[in-house]
């Protein structure tokens, strides 16, 4: 049986070729004490292996270790990335890291119970050569006074999946990163509870002068649906600012070019400014993007962009470049 650390086929080996070469040109270069690659990917169903170069019809999972070995040299091109839909299952997880080398590690929840929590933890990898733990990890709760107590439309339970915050350190700088995955729910208007939650959270801590550090940055899945919509507006209602280079960036394989608007905003990356007497971000934002792999990842194999979804992920990849230097 193969495994991911095996010199790949000939034809896998010159397909990871081709996509090294596409994100060395998409992707801002990695470069210590200078800058700070920060990314968010919604991998789906995260999960499962199955432990073949190319797997078959019939064949459960579909990810194989191709696939893996490309969503490795996607992740390779960060310096940390907050991963969502990571299963209980740690088996291609644990494979990638094999892919990535020792200077990679993660920090992870534990799986999320109960039907909307959906099986799923919330993950951070990181390459130690850039990024170092700095002490801060927990998971977000909302005090029992604060639930069903306020305003219709606001939280009157747990979040879904508790937000995760991870304090790093990169450049003498230190941030925390704060994923969530927001609960899709029947309905759009299901949503804003969470998301409003969360800004309300996010904007009680940059507040509090005691607080481990103001670099406060949110990243993940918020199941946005168009930009300025009511989910959109609960999101940025305290200050949270989405950079423009990422405003108009498409979020899934199944986006509408027709429609720029709509279904791009689920995945998202963003911080406080300065607005509403908040701490501004001290890190000297650079830019940011997303990375289309449907043409790079497995040009080889000619899968439509369903079956790419299974192997890769139906989401994009969305990144952001921040300057370290003092």
């Amino acid at each position: 049986m193969p495994t991911i650390t095996d010199a790949p086929p000939t034809q896998v080996a010159k397909d990871i070729l081709s996509l090294r070469a596409s994100l060395d040109k998409a992707i801002p270069a990695k470069q210590v004490e200078r800058n700070i690659l920060i990314a968010t990917w919604n991998l789906r169903d995260f999960g499962g292996l199955t432990e073949k170069w190319a797997s078959q019809k019939g064949d459960s999972p579909k990810r194989d270790l191709h696939s893996l070995l490309a969503i490795a040299e996607i992740v390779s091109h960060f310096d940390v990335i907050a991963l969502q839909e990571v299963r209980a299952d740690l088996k291609a997880l644990r494979h990638m890291l094999k892919a990535l080398g020792d200077n990679w590690h993660f920090i992870l929840t534990d799986v999320t119970a109960g039907d909307a929590g959906n099986g799923e933890r919330l993950a951070f990898l990181f390459d130690t050569r850039k990024v170092a733990l700095s002490g801060l990890a927990c998971e977000i709760v909302v005090p029992k006074e604060q639930l069903s107590s306020i305003a219709p439309g606001a939280l009157t339970e747990q979040f879904a999946r508790a937000p995760y915050a991870v304090s790093f350190l990169s450049g003498g700088k230190t941030f925390i990163l704060v994923t969530l995955h927001v609960k899709y729910g029947p309905k759009a208007q299901d949503r804003v509870p969470e998301l409003a939650a969360i800004a309300s959270w996010l904007a009680g801590w940059a507040k509090n002068v005691n607080a481990y550090d103001h670099n406060i940055i949110a990243l993940g899945d918020f199941n946005i649906d168009r930009k300025d919509d009511p989910l959109y507006q609960a999101f940025t209602s305290t200050g949270l600012t989405v950079p423009k280079e990422l405003q108009d960036k498409p979020r899934t394989l199944f986006a509408d070019p027709a429609k720029p608007n709509l279904g791009q905003f689920y995945d998202q990356i963003a911080w406080f400014t300065g607005q509403n007497r908040l701490p501004a971000l001290s890190l000297n934002y650079q830019t940011g993007g997303n990375y289309d792999f449907t043409k790079t990842a497995m040009p080889s194999r000619n899968l439509t962009p369903q079956e790419l979804s299974w192997h890769i992920s139906d989401h994009y990849p969305l990144w952001t470049e921040f300057e370290v230097r003092g």
